[in-house]
């Protein structure tokens, strides 16, 4: 079977756009020609990879798998060619997707200060696991870190598996209550989840994956006190540093960021099970130099 990098493009973006219409604007293809495309691609392929319907071109299970290794690569061609097409130098690169996470963000910035005066392209995302896994499969990054309570441990390891991904341990730890430094919740000898519920959750939108819910109930809601919910993390921050009555669970950060905002760590003694954040990547890459810059920073 001998694959149509052109089709294979095509396919992505029809993916993209979700309609061949579409599709065919963005690429500058007649619509007829870009809809053979793909029917020749499903057909070397032997598999269905959309699913047509009035309101658009959707994937199928296969046609999902088949995408992200698509992605994959052609963004190995694009690397190759940017490298050697024309004789241009080459350009490091380097990109990792993360959790929210304060100490991540320190290492990166580090690992970001001892490049100069190198030449690289560097991108750096905050989200939740799901779509750093995600962004990992589908070549959006090369390097992950997934965060997880220790009681899936073996729920991710058999998943990474499954889809090819390597991981390595960075860190385990356990949650601790982060508030400004005049907060109530500061000052208290003691402080019991019951506390917390007249205090304010600054909490992310998206973080709901396979972890442990460190607050007595399983999800916030209006009957549970009261929760601001945040996407990125510097909203989170600002808020801490300009509400004494806002808490938010995190990793334990570095001191400079604590004294930045403001802000103080407690720990909870009641809190016995410990998150781990792991390393992933595809087990087809080869590490750069980059990454293994990186992957100290990051232990350090």
């Amino acid at each position: 079977m001998n694959l149509n990098i052109l089709h294979m493009r095509y396919a992505v973006e029809v993916a993209k756009e979700g309609s061949i219409n579409k599709a065919s604007d963005r690429l500058l293809v007649a619509q007829p020609n870009l809809s053979r495309s793909i029917k020749e691609l499903e057909a070397d392929l032997g598999i269905t990879i959309f699913d047509r319907s009035p309101r658009g071109m959707f994937l199928t299970p296969e046609g999902e798998q088949f995408i992200n290794h698509a992605k994959s690569v052609l963004a190995r061609i694009d690397e190759v060619e940017q490298i050697y097409k024309g004789g241009k130098s080459k350009k490091q690169r380097f990109s990792v997707s993360v959790p929210r996470s304060s100490y991540i963000c320190d290492a990166f910035a580090r690992f970001c200060e001892s490049l100069a005066p190198e030449s690289a392209v560097i991108s750096y995302q905050e989200t939740n696991s799901g779509q750093v896994i995600q962004n990992v499969l589908s070549s959006d990054s090369k390097l992950g870190v997934v965060r997880y309570a220790e009681a899936y441990d073996s729920y991710f390891k058999a998943s990474f598996s499954e889809k090819g991904l390597v991981s390595l341990p960075i860190r385990e730890f356990r949650h601790v209550l982060l508030t400004r430094y005049d907060s109530p919740l500061a000052t208290m000898e003691t402080v019991d989840f019951s506390d917390l519920e007249a205090f304010v959750e600054v909490i992310y939108a998206d973080a709901y994956v396979p972890s442990l819910r460190l607050t007595k109930y399983e999800e916030p809601t209006e009957e549970h006190g009261r929760h601001i919910y945040v996407v990125e993390r510097a909203s989170q921050l600002e808020l801490l540093a300009q509400n004494a009555e806002a808490f938010a669970w995190v990793s334990p950060s570095p001191k400079n960021l604590l004294d930045r905002y403001g802000l103080i760590e407690r720990e909870f003694p009641d809190i016995r099970q410990p998150s781990r954040d792991v390393l992933i990547y595809h087990k087809d890459y080869r590490l750069t130099d980059l990454d293994k810059k990186f992957i100290d920073e990051l232990r350090k």
